[in-house]
């Protein structure tokens, strides 16, 4: 499992510069994150292939929602406890649906590995940030 995880964070590594660098994940790398946190929702919810038919296209409306809210929210300036609470509508919405093709505790699964996820990248992000700071600082002696 920590081989799995490592070789994600790794993969993370390649695409995150470029990620960092463009914010709206419509544009530039968002397809290879999205990759990314795919394999990653994969290895953790080990899903069967009758599960993954049923999983992946209610997913695939589940990050429409996701996203359209996001840039909604951006383009109208929303404040981020109403942006909040429409996502979390989204994500009640779908845990119905995400039952009807998992078992609860997979669902349960998905949604804790969704975060760990965003928390995995996001930890990648700073140790970058903090890297790129170091080496930008001059050599003393």
């Amino acid at each position: 499992m920590k081989k799995i995880i490592l070789i994600i964070v790794i993969a993370l590594s390649a695409s995150v510069v470029s990620v960092a660098q463009d914010d709206d994940a419509e544009k530039g790398n968002g397809g290879r994150l999205e990759a990314l946190k795919i394999a990653y929702l994969t290895k953790k919810l080990n899903l069967s292939t009758d599960e993954a038919q049923k999983f992946w296209p209610i997913y695939n409306q589940y990050m429409s929602e996701i996203r359209k809210t996001r840039i909604d929210a951006r383009q109208n300036k929303e404040g981020e406890i109403h942006t909040e609470e429409k996502l979390l509508n989204i994500r009640k919405k779908f845990n119905g649906e995400f039952n009807k093709a998992l078992s609860s505790e997979k669902v349960n699964t998905f949604f804790k590995a969704e975060k760990e996820f965003g928390s995995v990248l996001q930890k990648e992000l700073m140790e970058r940030r903090l890297q790129r700071m170091e080496n930008r600082k001059p050599f003393r002696q």
